[in-house]
Order: structure tokens, then sequence, then C-alpha cells
């Protein structure tokens, strides 16, 4: 059954008071084990203190016995806190992404990234149909934390697919949408890590790993890193149990080992200084990959972005192993015992090494189409807060059909929805109405709808059938004082662009808001009436919305290839009341005398 959006909010509601509480009570258990902590240092000290002053007897054994528990128990619950400590981190990142989804359902900014960096005011429709940037469908849909993510998201709001792919991945959506409560715990593995971290160690597993670790696949070094722990320890036994002049050996082999890790250092550093501080984030990466894993697919789409039939996450988890304990040359004092009596960072390195042949190509696979997840994440959260909306029907054929059709950008309180058709032929439909009537949002309604649809997505609607088309929109030009570019000059281009479009491409649907608005009314009228005999000339579907009436008297002569539509108003006790309601034919009620005789000015 089908939730209201109230429902959903309240949904989210009671997810955030959930993990809330979880946090809470993780909490209050780390608080209880900090003092636990404290009670063993002081035990410790204690039991310390009865040693000093005990006789030598039994009691000074159990004493001695005595003063390992605390230690014991000190790491028992030193891990456990540290284990406390990383599940809270993921339940506040588990509450963010609930309380993001309550804060967009209530009309706040979303958290995510808004796709600024892609909008370009030369691309056939992003900008007109604000695509992207603050308050834009992308924005609206985003729910995605790696670079690949927001790049493949970018992608598919911006380029045309095919009907084929479109259809697959509505299907993929579908099947993500039967499995929305999951992607929750998927997101919050992702969320908060540092993302160009992990851009790097992909690079670096891709392009720079296999040449820095060259210097360990000489076979002498890999063996004699195999054989030094158990050197170390004949050494070690030998001093206590054999000779004491093997402590002299012991210390002249550690200086040995010392030695050969500083000529090593510069090597060994360049990978390190990669990966050092990724253990954790690798940790997150490898259990959103899980969650991809143990998902038993059935969509093709899907299947697709798993291109490798071994577990993945484990590699990765073994990776991020790898540079924990790569990590531990961080404390000095550690890490020059570690590396005189085991060459830990050249083991390090070797492990590495067999690491990077073995699983690098399915690791950096694997990472690259987490992306691919989180924008198919993306637009199945869309269908779930908006579970009123409907997923298309993509056909072949020429057609475009859409029940009830509204602007996704616009809250569902003022929304105006409206049905629209074209013939089984391209027409160019003429749109006229007054000012603020609604043209420019409807043609913006329409042009939107579009591209959800086209990206595998539900739309703001009740129902919608389309094809294919490439859409062009002439919306909002400006000029450019950088490029000394005016108003006219502008549109000009713009106008070239599309019209090059349309020849090139057969399949191209084109939404013009007031052409030539740089220039006279004659030329203007003139120059649109070209525009429209040229679109229909070459037999491409368009919405022109327009005030110039005597565009839509080009009807009388294109009765088959033009259609008029408009918005009107109603007027009462001089108050302009607007339904925005797409009607038939031209409009024939404007509001221009009335808004200037509000400033002062009368039309006789």
């Amino acid at each position: 059954m089908l939730k209201t959006q109230a429902q959903i909010i309240s949904t989210y509601s009671i997810k955030i008071n959930e993990v809330t509480a979880q946090i809470n009570k993780r909490k209050k258990l780390v608080d209880q084990l900090s003092l636990v902590r404290i009670g063993l240092f002081v035990a410790e000290v204690l039991l310390f203190v009865l040693l000093l002053n005990s006789a030598e007897d039994g009691w000074r054994m159990l004493i001695q016995i005595g003063l390992i528990i605390p230690v014991i128990v000190f790491a028992f619950v030193v891990k456990k806190q540290s284990k406390l400590d990383l599940e809270i981190n993921y339940q506040k990142q588990l509450l963010w992404v609930y309380q993001n989804e309550w804060n967009q359902l209530n009309d706040i900014k979303n958290g995510y990234d808004d796709g600024t960096q892609f909008e370009s005011e030369s691309h056939p429709y992003s900008s007109d149909l604000d695509i992207f940037g603050n308050a834009s469908l992308y924005s609206l849909i985003n729910r995605c934390y790696t670079k690949s993510g927001k790049v493949m998201l970018g992608k598919n709001l911006s380029e045309k697919a095919s009907t084929e792919t479109i259809l697959k991945r509505q299907e993929a959506v579908k099947e993500i949408l039967s499995n929305i409560d999951d992607t929750f715990d998927f997101r919050a593995n992702l969320q908060g890590h540092d993302v160009e971290k992990i851009e790097l160690i992909k690079i670096q597993l891709e392009q720079q790993l296999g040449n820095q670790l060259a210097f360990v696949r000489n076979r002498f070094l890999k063996f004699y890193v195999t054989l030094t722990p158990y050197i170390s320890c004949l050494i070690i036994l030998a001093a206590v149990f054999v000779n004491t002049i093997f402590w002299n050996v012991l210390t002249l082999y550690c200086l040995i080992n010392i030695a050969w890790n500083v000529l090593q250092g510069s090597k060994i550093n360049k990978v390190f200084y990669s990966f050092s501080g990724g253990s954790n984030l690798l940790n997150g990466y490898a259990d959103a990959i899980l969650w991809t894993e143990n998902h038993k697919w059935k969509n093709s789409y899907i299947l697709s972005l798993i291109g490798s039939n071994t577990p993945v996450s484990k590699e990765i988890k073994s990776l991020s192993k790898i540079i924990q304990n790569f990590d531990s040359r961080l404390n000095i004092v550690v890490g020059v015992v570690l590396n005189a009596l085991l060459l830990w960072d050249l083991r390090c390195c070797v492990n590495l090494n067999q690491w990077h042949q073995s699983s690098s190509t399915d690791v950096i696979s694997a990472l690259n189409h987490l992306g691919d997840f989180e924008e198919l994440i993306s637009l199945a959260t869309l269908a779930y807060n908006h579970q009123e909306w409907v997923f298309p029907s993509v056909e072949d054929s020429f057609t475009l059909k859409a029940a009830q059709i509204g602007h996704p950008l616009i809250s569902p309180e003022i929304r105006i929805s409206n049905d629209f058709s074209v013939e089984n032929l391209p027409t160019v439909d003429i749109v006229t109405g007054s000012n603020m009537a609604g043209k420019s949002t409807f043609l913006r309604t329409l042009g939107i709808n579009m591209v959800l649809a086209y990206t595998g997505a539900p739309v703001c609607a009740k129902a919608m059938r389309l094809s294919v088309f490439s859409i062009n929109t002439y919306m909002r030009i400006k000029d450019s004082l950088n490029e000394s570019t005016s108003t006219f000059k502008a549109e000009l281009n713009r106008l070239k662009m599309i019209l090059d479009n349309v020849v090139n491409d057969k399949k191209t649907f084109v939404l013009i808001d007031e052409m030539l608005r740089g220039t006279n009314s004659r030329d203007k009228y003139l120059g649109s009436k070209v525009f429209v005999e040229k679109l229909i000339a070459e037999k491409t579907p368009a919405l022109f919305a327009t005030h110039d009436l005597q565009l839509a008297d080009l009807k009388l002569t294109n009765q088959n290839t033009l259609r008029n539509y408009h918005f009107d108003i109603t007027i009462n006790n001089g108050e302009m009341m607007f339904d925005y309601k797409l009607k038939n034919g031209p409009c024939e009620t404007f509001n221009a005398a009335i808004l200037l005789k509000e400033i002062g000015l009368t039309l006789d």
C-alpha cells in the first residue's frame, strides 16, 4: 500500500528516535567502561604498592600474578570501548542519513551535493530546466557521497540514453526500492569519510602501487623477511637458555635490520603515505560493498555492476588490515622494536605486494561501481519519498502523453498539475497567455519530467508515456560581459545550436520561452515565425511559449502541424486570478493593462 508524505515523514521520525536511543545507550556504556578503566588503574597501583611491601613468600607470588589480571582486563576494556566508539560513529552517520531525509521532506536543504560543478550555460537544457545547482533536480535526487556516484548522477541527468537502457534502469531502481530499508545502512557506511582519500587510494592502486612495490619483489628480500621472525625467536631463546653472548648477537642482528629498513626508507614511505590512516575508511567501503554482495540481485543492469564472483569486501578488509598493521610504525617505540625484530615495514610492503597482485583489479572495479549503486539508490529513495509519482512507460514509437503532470521542485501544497499529449505526428504547439499565468513553468514541468523519465526515475505525474527525445531548450538567455556577448547575440547562438541539433538529430524535442527578446517587436515576430516554420519543416515537435498572438494565427496555414494552447486569467473586482491550467486555443485575456494601471499608466 502506498504511503502518504505524512506517513513517510513519520517513519523517518521513528527511525531518528530509534537511532538516537542507540547512540545514547552506547555512550552510557562507554562512560561506564571509562570508570572501569580508572578502577583497574587504581587496582594496579594498589597491587604494586602491596608488592613493594610484601615479604618473599606465597603471598608475594599471588600479588605478582594479580598484577597481570588488571592489565589483561584493561586491554579487553580498551578493545570493547574502541568497538563501541566505532559503533557510535556509524550510528551518528546513520542518524545523519535519516535526519537528512526528514529535512528534505520538510523543505530543508539537502545535505548532499547540489551538483553546482555540472552547471553549464551551453548545455542543451540543464540550465533552463534547473537540473543542477541550488534548488535543482540534482539537489532533490542526490544521495551520492562518493565522487564517482556524483559524476554518474550528473551524467545520467544530462545525457540521452537508449530506450533499452532506460527500461533496465527502471527495473533496477524498482528492485532497489524493494530493499529500501537496507539502503540507509549502505549510505551510512559511506557517509562522513574523506572522499578525496579514497580517490587517492584508487589512483594509487591502479596507477602507482605496482611500480612503487617493485623493490620488494627481490627473491632474497622476500625470503629473508619471511625468516626474520624465526631468526629473532631463535636468538632470544638462545640468549635465555644457552649463553648470554647471544644478547650481543641479538643487538647486532637488530642493528642490521634497522639499517636495512633505513636504507629502504624512501621507498617504504612512498607506499605508506598513500594509504596511511585509510583503514577505517576502507572498512566502511568494504561494508558498503558487502551490502551489494549479500543481495541476490535479479536485474541484469545491477548484476553488470558486480564484476567479480569473489567476495571483494573481504579483499578490501584484508587491505585495511595491512594498512592498520602498517600504521603501527607511527608509534616510534613500537615501530623501532617491530622493525628491529620483524622488519615490520618491509613485511607490510611484501604483504601489500602479494595483495596487490591478487586482488587490486577486482577492488578498483568494486570501488568504482559503488558510485553506480549510490546513483540507483538516489533514484529509489526519490521513488520511496514520493510514492504518488509513477514510473513512465518509455516506448520506441513517437509518443508523449502525460496525465496530471506537475513540477517536481514545487511543493505539493501549491503544485498545479496539467494533462498534455502530442499528436501521432510532430506538431509545434504555440502556448500564449498573460504574464505570471504559468507558461514558463509548464514548459519546465514537461522538460524536467522528461529528464527524470530518461534516468529511470519516477515522474511527478499520475501517468506518463513517452519516447526518447533529445531535449533542447531556449528560456534563460543571458548576455556575457566577459565574452562581449549581447543578449541578442546570445539568443542567436542558442538558436543556431538548436537548429544544428534539429537537423542532426530527428528525435529532438524543443522547448522555447519567448524567443528573440533582445530585438524589436517586428523582427521578433518575423524571426519567431521563420523559426516555427523551420521546426514544422523539419518535423520537430516543440512547445513555443509567447506573448505574441500573431504566432497563434499561423494555425490558419498549418492546420495539421500547429496547435494552440493558452493559460488565462480571470478578473474579479479588479483582482487577477490565475488557475495555471492549460487550455486549448489561443489566449484572449491579458493582464498588461491591469498591471500598468496599478503603477499609474492607463492604456486607451
